[in-house]
């Protein structure tokens, strides 16, 4: 029987295998990356040289591009890089990738920030204490992508070119036809050199030149036929400020990134699997050129997030929220990780549902439902119950006063805040919830039927139901307005029948129905929300998005809720009997005055049905 890897996790952690893992361990076994070094901060081969031996068995990174909100699909990647680093006692890099000063912004970036925090990861360094490292740059190394492009014209591997953007468009050819070369191709390096120059000074236009390397115009893979590496852009960094007029293009920055801060597997979404071989082609020349130490970082690609009834284009998403679609970024029908999280998902919902629908190189949809699954796993035995009445119809007891002396005596009853079964051998059971019931009650207009069709068990007259928690009743009838709506449901309360005491069940009850007492009810807005899209693949086939927005997918009522809700804190969870999972919304609830609900999700997936 073979033994376990070292590095691997214990067995009563075990993961289950995919190709990431598959290739890291090979790694590991063969000693891959054991011969590097790490001086404590990204730098080049020289710098890293005069380091120690990385304690990182390790390193990934999570590099977005601060130009936007995170989604659903970055939540992956999270949990993919971050998740596999601590696996195999690695770290992981959170870089911003603010290369393109025109898009990017500090608000970008600390919601990136904010949801890596709150999705429980860290990037500090092995032996720094947790959150006390500040996350890399791309911008930090403007100055070394510079020294390499010098590098790389220096030994004839790059030129620049000042053909227009239309004719190097021309030029580079299609899939069945090879490229052609650039006139200014065959400069000497000298001239390269001076012209390169001359573009970081200024003296040229934006798009009068750019700097590309010289590969192979006749490549089968276009991506190989000279790509453009530097462009002239006239732009305020958010970063650098007013510093650079030249910035390098994403496909040339990004493979350096990695090498500075001696990243061993950089992973990322398929859509870069044609650009890999310019990346391998890329530390190949800067090592030869000395400025990177050998072995450099190795890309891998696995297949990005497609997620039924969501889209996670940052154009569109974008164009939700400025035409008005959506409240904002954070609107808790969007797929942002704000969104994601004022909705009330949490953080280990969405690792599960990271961890549940794997990693793979295949392309494939994974349905809503699964990732609403995991989120009613985790708050299954978390979120404490309660009652909520969301269409209210006053339920009268004709009879309290014969039975309890008086119509303005109220009575305290109980409930567990969680079931007796959601909670842990040897945890201590949270504090029962405590609320009046009295002469009124609200109760759902669904739970009256005059003439009841059949199957019905709940309220229609001569019939007995229990209010759960608190007495048996026996309905009587109903009073109605002008236009015949039912304003009052009336029964009677049979004495001695209250849940808890002996007498509980001395009268046998076809159902138990949820209410909210008058006495001690607080109204409460509940945003009943659900999916933003009524079609599983709202964009397919380029068809405009916009017409597939669900109506429904946003109804605002006046509940009125028990006193436990009424006094919750913003973000906390609950489960409201009988509807599903709701949370009091982190922005807009107050605590016992102003109280403001999301539906999550329901106990069960009911789409479509």
């Amino acid at each position: 029987m073979s033994t376990p890897h070292p590095t691997a996790p214990a067995a009563s952690e075990t993961k289950v295998s995919n190709f990431l893992r598959q290739i890291i361990e090979n790694d590991l076994d063969k000693g891959t990356y054991a011969s590097r070094r790490w001086a404590g901060s990204p730098g080049d081969a020289a710098h890293h040289a005069a380091g120690e031996p990385d304690p990182a068995k390790i390193r990934t990174r999570f590099p977005p591009e601060p130009n936007g909100y995170l989604h659903v699909g970055h939540a992956k990647s999270i949990c993919i890089n971050f998740g596999l680093a601590k696996e195999y006692g690695g770290v992981c890099h959170l870089r911003f990738d603010d290369t393109n000063p025109e898009k990017e912004d500090t608000e970008y970036v600390n919601s990136i920030i904010d949801a890596v925090k709150w999705l429980g990861f860290d990037w500090a360094q092995l032996g720094q204490a947790a959150g006390s490292a500040a996350p890399y740059q791309a911008s930090d190394y403007f100055d070394f992508m510079y020294r390499a492009a010098e590098a790389l014209i220096q030994a004839g591997h790059a030129y620049v070119d000042e053909q227009s953007a239309e004719d190097m468009r021309a030029n580079r050819g299609d899939f069945g036809k090879p490229g052609v070369d650039s006139p200014f191709r065959t400069r000497t390096a000298e001239q390269n050199l001076t012209r390169f120059r001359e573009m970081r000074d200024g003296q040229l236009a934006d798009g009068a030149a750019v700097l590309r390397a010289k590969i192979d115009m006749a490549s089968p893979n276009i991506n190989m036929r000279d790509p453009a590496i530097y462009r002239i852009r006239r732009a305020t960094h958010h970063h650098t400020g007013d510093t650079w007029c030249i910035y390098p293009m994403y496909t040339f920055a990004h493979p350096i990134e990695d090498a500075l801060e001696q990243i061993t597997h950089s992973i990322c979404t398929l859509e870069f699997e044609d650009q890999r071989p310019f990346y391998d082609w890329l530390m190949e020349r800067l090592c030869e050129c000395g400025l990177l130490a050998a072995p450099s970082p190795k890309q891998y690609e696995f297949a990005r997030l497609n997620l039924t009834y969501v889209i996670t284009s940052k154009r569109k998403l974008a164009q939700l929220v400025n035409e008005g679609k959506v409240s904002g970024w954070d609107d808790p029908r969007m797929p942002t990780i704000v969104g994601l999280r004022r909705r009330g998902y949490t953080p280990e919902s969405l690792r599960l549902f990271a961890d549940r629908i794997g990693v793979t190189k295949s392309d494939s949809w994974i349905d809503y439902s699964t990732l609403e699954g995991c989120l009613r796993e985790d708050l299954e035995n978390k979120a404490h119950r309660g009652m909520a009445v969301l269409d209210p119809v006053k339920l009268v007891l004709t009879n309290w006063a014969e039975a309890f002396g008086s119509d303005s005596y109220t009575e305290a009853c109980t409930q567990p805040a969680l079931p007796h079964s959601a909670v842990a051998e040897g945890q201590t059971p949270p504090a029962d919830r405590t609320f009046l019931i009295g002469k009124e009650v609200w109760i759902e207009h669904e739970d009256f039927e005059e003439v009841p069709p059949k199957g019905y068990k709940r309220l229609f007259p001569g019939n007995v139901v229990r209010l759960k928690g608190g007495y048996v009743i026996e309905c009587t009838g109903c009073a109605r307005d002008a236009a015949g709506q039912v304003t009052e449901v009336h029964a009677k309360v049979i004495p001695g029948t209250k849940s808890g005491t002996p007498g509980a069940d001395s009268v046998k009850a076809k159902a138990a129905i949820t209410w909210v007492s008058v006495a001690d009810g607080v109204p409460a807005e509940v945003r009943l929300y659900d999916r933003l899209f009524a079609e599983a693949h709202p964009d397919a086939g380029g068809k405009d998005f916009l017409q597939s927005l669900n109506p429904d997918s946003l109804k605002v009522v006046t509940a009125y809720v028990e006193p436990s809700l009424a006094g919750a804190q913003p973000d906390q969870k609950f489960q409201f009997e009988r509807f599903g999972y709701f949370v009091a919304d982190r922005a807009d609830h107050v605590a016992g005055s102003k109280p403001v609900f999301n539906r999550v999700t329901g106990l069960k997936d009911s789409w479509g049905k």
